[in-house]
């Protein structure tokens, strides 16, 4: 039986490739896209192709009782070795004591995937956990924080022996967000433009593919601020109030709190002269990364980066309703970046 401890993404789909099956997959969370590649990789890859016929049921939870999921999963093969059973939008089934008792003594020939997406399981339901764990792999798919996309965006990348500079990687991640279905979507289109003999994602490829405009993005405006450049600043946020389309309040407060709460953190690096040592004090994964840090200090004491998080959040409230009538974003949005850089 598979090791439940520890379970990842990655250790199941090593086992996976390594063909040790276990004999139950209960996958469940927020983020649809490791639920989905684990489960494909299952129903395409368990069984030989014609042993699906007869040994492949995909059942869903809307249609079918706890019972009637169980009594299939207790089938024995036909002409193989195992069955697959696949259980979709399983958080419609609502009594799950049949699935308990199965649990308890799943059949060695079944693979039982079940699929539970957008939600986690029930918490009153321990003893049905406890059994799920016990029979075979339990595993939550919780949503990608926005700060690891560009990460992801170059892991996912460079397995199809693809390049992508940083600010590439930040400008598809603003653009796109952590829809991880949507995204690695939109980078398929990205793969197939690319010519063979140039396997390399520009911010020219970005526009021209994504639509995100390399000069006037979420990346670039952060840019402006970390330097203090007020007239470009100035000239990305007019560009966004005239293309809404282009870049919101809402899709850069984010990423402008993110940068000024780390900037906050690096105030107090006990060596904050060092961008090694800044670096190693905000857990980046390469000093490089803590340039915009090294400059951010320069241009912004302490107390004004404490005041900014201040406005960064009431500019969040109010753009949310919150002690705030008529003001539009994009006024809200001005108000910020003319507080941030004066």
């Amino acid at each position: 039986m598979a090791e439940t401890k520890n379970v990842t993404y990655d250790s199941i789909m090593r086992d996976l490739k390594e063909r040790k099956f276990a004999p139950v997959y209960y996958l469940y969370g927020d983020e649809s896209y490791y639920i989905d590649k684990i489960c494909d990789y299952i129903a395409e890859n368990a069984l030989q192709p014609e042993e699906r016929d007869f040994n492949q049921t995909i059942l869903f939870g809307s249609d079918v009782t706890a019972s009637q999921v169980a009594d299939v999963a207790r089938r024995y093969p036909m002409m193989a070795e195992r069955q697959v059973v696949i259980v979709k939008e399983a958080q419609n089934i609502k009594q799950t004591d049949a699935l308990e008792k199965y649990m308890k003594q799943p059949l060695a020939s079944t693979i039982l995937v079940i699929c539970h997406k957008n939600g986690k399981i029930d918490g009153r339901k321990r003893e049905y956990v406890k059994a799920i764990q016990q029979a075979g792999i339990l595993f939550e798919s919780q949503k990608m924080k926005e700060f690891k996309l560009p990460e992801f965006i170059e892991s996912y990348l460079r397995q199809r022996e693809v390049s992508i500079d940083p600010k590439s990687a930040q400008l598809i991640a603003d653009a796109i967000g952590s829809d991880l279905s949507r995204l690695t979507s939109e980078l398929d289109k990205v793969l197939i433009s690319l010519p063979a003999n140039d396997r390399r994602v520009t911010p020219q490829v970005v526009e021209d593919q994504i639509g995100v405009s390399k000069d006037f993005n979420g990346f670039e405006l952060r840019d402006a601020i970390v330097n203090r450049n007020v007239f470009k600043a100035n000239q990305i946020i007019n560009y966004f109030d005239k293309n809404p389309k282009a870049g919101s309040l809402y899709a850069f407060l984010p990423l402008l709190f993110n940068y000024f709460q780390n900037l906050m953190i690096a105030h107090y690096s006990p060596q904050k002269q060092s961008q090694e040592a800044v670096a190693g004090w905000l857990e980046l994964r390469n000093p490089w990364a803590a340039k915009d840090y090294m400059t951010g200090m320069r241009n912004y004491s302490g107390m004004k980066v404490m005041q900014i998080i201040g406005k960064l959040r009431e500019i969040d409230a109010k753009s949310k309703g919150l002690d705030n009538l008529n003001t539009p974003p994009g006024e809200l949005m001005k108000e910020l970046i003319f507080y941030i850089l004066h």
